[in-house]
């Protein structure tokens, strides 16, 4: 199953970063690939958002919706999405984790994609096209955080 995990260091808090991870609505704005994007469903579990959601991707001729239960954890700092049982469109299995843990000067970000498709067709089709997508997917976060939040290190806007 294609996987896909990395770690990067941003000059942004975990909370400023959390923040634009959850902000699930503004994806088709920044986000490689995604052309859609609506959130079914808001379920509250404690101090944790559930969200049921419908992402529409695509690229050249082929677009797929898929739907995925999406757990924002404040506290944590974490967002994580699993493909939704009955409804995930082209995966088999689906799971993204974001974590966003403080470090000198903003914070480490730590991303996880796993995914199949049902299709072996689609996978030889779009396989290739997805990963390279996932695999930028860190970086459209980071470019969003700096036209949102500006290039400044949090620690020097704290301290003013």
């Amino acid at each position: 199953m294609p996987s896909f995990r990395t770690t990067r260091q941003v000059p942004f808090t975990p909370r400023q970063m959390f923040d634009l991870v959850a902000d699930v609505e503004r994806y088709p704005e920044f986000l490689p690939m995604c052309e859609a994007l609506a959130v079914r469903r808001r379920e509250r579990e404690g101090d944790v958002d559930i969200l049921i959601a419908d992402m529409t991707v695509g690229y050249k001729a082929v677009h797929e919706t898929f739907t995925s239960r999406v757990r924002l954890e404040p506290a944590r700092h974490e967002v994580v999405a699993q493909g939704h049982a009955g409804a995930m469109g082209p995966f088999s299995r689906l799971e993204n984790r974001w974590q966003f843990h403080p470090a000198p000067g903003g914070c480490e970000v730590a991303f996880f994609i796993a995914y199949e498709f049902k299709s072996t067709m689609l996978q030889m089709l779009v396989g290739a096209l997805f990963d390279r997508a996932f695999r930028r997917y860190t970086l459209a976060f980071e470019e969003r955080a700096r036209a949102i939040y500006g290039t400044e290190a949090p620690a020097a806007r704290e301290i003013s």
